[in-house]
């Protein structure tokens, strides 16, 4: 049994089946479903799949859609370490999104420590129908952390924490890896997995090295998938037919069209305002209600620049709601006057108010990543950046600067005029401007307190505040000796 899974373009998704008798956690409990009895039990023959995505897959999204054809969600990546450790980490990303509506669910897990693997799992199974350990991450935060893809060559390690699991859990366990370069190799790794315990394989057919402007198209050769996005349902139906999966799973694609599964592309403000609703009953962080409308209104904010400035500030969801109305009236407008015969839609297959295919860009050709830029590109930007005004306002900044600039119009932009900061003799880190020792606040604060001085520039007062006390102690000790000879003088009459 396969699935497909498409996160940029296209993956692939295989289930295993391996042949290892019913586990019992406890006496009573009824026995963990196999392979593709899970499939069909629990998951309910799940062909449309929508993927684990980091601060996307939230309830409200995952909800909205179930609603347009998705029949299994994964929650968002889950760090096991954390999870077992936070109590309001467990509640926020898992506990508090327990929603009957909302299931199938896979929990996914980012782990490299079998024990702590198995503590999280513990505490969130009852929570969902299966753990996912996430294999397949190459982004330079799982490789500082030590997992996900990043542990594609510890296959003893890997065992050990498949095998654990499965036999501490009372939900199955599942995996998602990325492929090898060698494909014997990666038909080992997969073989290693199901024998450990692995009752589905999400198979990502490109390797750890295949990430950002070098993601290219999934490998045919490791997997059987077309080399196209799954942009409409037509695809996902071919694909199942030409490959033999069960199923198709989508990220991008899904968060530009949450209607894919149904085969239509309704207009983008119809999808925005559903998820609002469905936000506003399951409330989420605005960043993501933020950076979900950023996906859907995509092309359509490039045309109304002035509603894309507005997004990036608005802090309320009823702002939202309001962008959301004044976009759908403009769109509306523009649909009232493009006349029907009109066909030109700048390299879109749809007009820009309707919910778009997502495409990858193509990727730059191998090695020009390195390049060095030639003499005659050096001149050009030498005679732009010379071209800029004195305070920074110019059309040669880049279009980050120059969005910044709107926004703080009295900011120097200049790197001609901006100060430049001056070490500290002893850390390295840049010195106060106006410190008296010229040190940073760190060394400043330790010399400043050995010498008992003062050093304005950075507010420390140790000179002061010692004078201060020394004057108190003498008040003290002047007014306690003449309250002595008072009490003396009174006795003695």
């Amino acid at each position: 049994m396969l699935f497909a899974k498409v996160t940029y373009s296209v993956k692939l998704l295989s289930t295993i089946y391996p042949h290892v008798a019913p586990r019992f956690l406890q006496l009573f409990t009824m026995p963990k479903l196999q392979s593709f009895e899970f499939w069909q039990s629990t998951l309910k023959e799940a062909r449309y799949v929508v993927a684990p995505m980091v601060d996307q897959s939230e309830l409200a999204w995952r909800l909205l859609s179930r609603r347009h054809g998705a029949q299994l969600c994964y929650t968002p990546m889950l760090h096991a370490q954390v999870f077992v450790r936070d109590s309001n980490y467990r509640r926020e990303n898992l506990y508090s999104e327990a929603c009957p509506e909302d299931r199938p669910l896979i929990a996914q897990f980012c782990a490299n420590d079998p024990e702590v693997f198995v503590e999280a799992a513990l505490l969130a199974q009852d929570y969902c129908d299966a753990i996912d350990l996430n294999l397949g991450c190459p982004q330079m935060i799982a490789k500082r952390g030590h997992y996900g893809a990043f542990l594609q060559e510890e296959w003893t390690l890997l065992e050990k924490m498949i095998t654990l699991a499965n036999e501490k859990l009372s939900v199955p366990i599942t995996c998602k890896i990325r492929v090898f370069s060698d494909i014997e190799k990666t038909v080992q790794y997969a073989k290693m997995l199901e024998k450990a315990g692995c009752q589905l394989l999400t198979v990502h057919g490109r390797t750890k090295e295949q990430k950002g402007a070098l993601t290219g198209v999934a490998s045919w050769e490791h997997i059987k998938a077309v080399r196209v996005s799954f942009a409409h349902l037509s695809d996902v139906h071919h694909c199942m037919e030409e490959t033999g999966v069960q199923g198709v799973m989508s990220a991008e694609g899904n968060l530009h069209n949450p209607a894919l599964f149904e085969g239509r592309s309704p207009p983008v403000w119809e999808m925005a305002e559903e998820y609002l609703d469905v936000v506003q009953q399951y409330p989420c962080s605005l960043s993501y209600v933020r950076a979900h409308l950023f996906k859907l209104w995509h092309h359509t904010l490039q045309i109304y620049k002035d509603l894309r400035e507005e997004l990036a500030k608005v802090r309320t969801l009823q702002g939202m709601a309001e962008l959301n109305r004044q976009l759908k009236q403009r769109c509306q407008e523009e649909m009232a006057q493009q006349e029907a015969s009109e066909k030109d839609y700048g390299g879109l297959p749809f007009p820009h108010w309707i919910c778009q295919p997502y495409i990858r860009p193509i990727p730059k050709e191998p090695g020009t990543e390195n390049r060095q830029p030639s003499m005659a590109q050096v001149k050009v930007v030498c005679v732009k950046r010379a071209l800029e005004d004195s305070d920074g306002a110019s059309e040669f900044l880049s279009k980050n600067k120059q969005k910044k600039k709107a926004r703080n119009p009295y900011k120097n932009f200049s790197m001609d005029q901006k100060p430049k900061y001056i070490k500290c003799e002893q850390c390295g880190n840049p010195k106060g401007t106006k410190c008296v020792f010229n040190l940073c606040r760190g060394c400043c604060k330790k010399a400043a307190f050995k010498a008992t001085a003062d050093c304005p520039g950075h507010g420390l007062l140790f000179k002061t505040k010692s004078e201060k006390a020394q004057k108190r102690r003498t008040a003290d000790t002047n007014g306690q000796a003449n309250g002595d000879v008072s009490g003396n003088a009174s006795g003695g009459d």
